[in-house]
C-alpha cells in the first residue's frame, strides 16, 4: 500500500518537507487532497480524514501520513517515523536522534519564518497586521536567519564525516529538510538571505546539492512541486526585505 500523505493541495508548507523525503526516497505515495473528488480526493477528503471519529489519535492539523492503521501527525514525527524506513535517518540510534534534534531546530525556524507575515493573528489577514510585521521581520532578517543559518554552517563544519551532509555521510532528511528551509528563504527573504549564505558557506553548498539529487531534480521539475505563493509559509512581500 502507498503511503497516504494529507495535506492542504495547493500550497508547499510543511507538508513540503514530508514530500520531499518521499520523493527523494523513491517512495509510493498518494497526496491524497491533491485527488480529483471523484478519487476520494480534494480538501473535502482531507477535512473527513481530519475529523474522524474512529480515529482515538489524530491529528491536531495536517500535514499527517496514513500507513495502513498507523496515523502519524506533525512534520518532525511523520518524518522520524518515515526516516528509517526509507533510509534517510542515518546510521544507528544516534544518528537517528540527531537527524530529530536537527529537523525540530528546522521546526523552530519555519514558524518564525511564518510569523513574520503573522506576528499577532494566524486568523486576521497580513494587511491587518502589517506594520508588526515589518518589525518582526526585521529582527527575523537581522538576527535570526543568520543565527539558525550559522548554526546549521557549524554542524555541517564539525561533521565527522565531512561537511557534505549534516549527519554522517549519506542523505538524510535533515538535509532535505534545511535545502527546503533555505528554498524558503531564498523566495521569501532574497536579500536577506543572500548575506546570510555569503557567511555560510557550507549551507550554499548543501542546498546546491540537494537541488542536484536526480530524484529531488525531477521533483522540482515536475508538477508535484507547487510554486511558492503568498498563502504558504514563505512569503514574499517586498517591504519585509528590506
Amino acid at each position: 500500500m502507498p503511503y497516504q500523505l494529507h495535506y492542504w493541495p495547493t500550497i508547499q508548507g510543511r507538508g513540503e518537507f514530508v514530500r520531499l523525503a518521499l520523493e527523494a526516497a523513491g517512495a509510493e505515495y498518494v497526496d491524497v487532497a491533491r485527488l480529483p473528488a471523484s478519487k476520494g480526493g480534494g480538501e473535502s477528503a482531507l477535512g473527513r480524514r481530519l475529523g474522524d471519529a474512529d480515529n482515538a489519535r489524530p491529528a491536531f492539523a495536517p500535514p499527517f501520513l496514513v500507513d495502513g492503521d498507523i496515523v502519524v501527525g506533525q512534520t518532525a514525527a511523520i518524518l522520524l517515523y518515515l526516516g528509517p524506513r526509507l533510509g534517510l535517518s542515518g546510521v544507528g540510534e544516534s544518528d537517528g536522534l540527531w537527524t530529530h534534534q536537527l529537523q525540530l531546530t528546522i521546526a523552530d525556524a519555519v514558524a518564525e519564518a511564518h510569523d513574520t507575515h503573522h506576528p499577532i493573528s494566524t486568523g486576521a489577514y497580513y494587511e491587518d497586521q502589517r506594520d508588526a510585521a515589518v518589525q518582526r521581520a526585521k529582527a527575523f532578517r537581522d538576527e535570526r536567519i543568520p543565527k539558525f543559518l550559522n548554526w546549521f554552517e557549524q554542524v555541517l563544519q564539525r561533521n565527522p564525516a565531512g561537511s557534505l551532509h549534516l549527519v554522517g555521510d549519506v542523505l538524510t532528511y535533515a538535509d532535505l529538510s534545511l535545502f527546503q528551509l533555505v528554498d524558503g528563504l531564498h523566495y521569501a527573504f532574497p536579500k536577506a538571505t543572500a548575506r546570510a549564505l555569503a557567511a555560510t558557506p557550507a549551507v550554499e553548498k548543501l542546498h546546491g546539492n540537494v537541488k542536484r539529487r536526480q530524484r529531488v531534480h525531477d521533483y522540482l521539475q515536475s508538477p508535484r512541486r507547487i510554486a511558492f505563493n503568498e498563502d504558504g509559509i514563505f512569503r514574499r512581500y517586498a517591504e519585509l526585505d528590506a
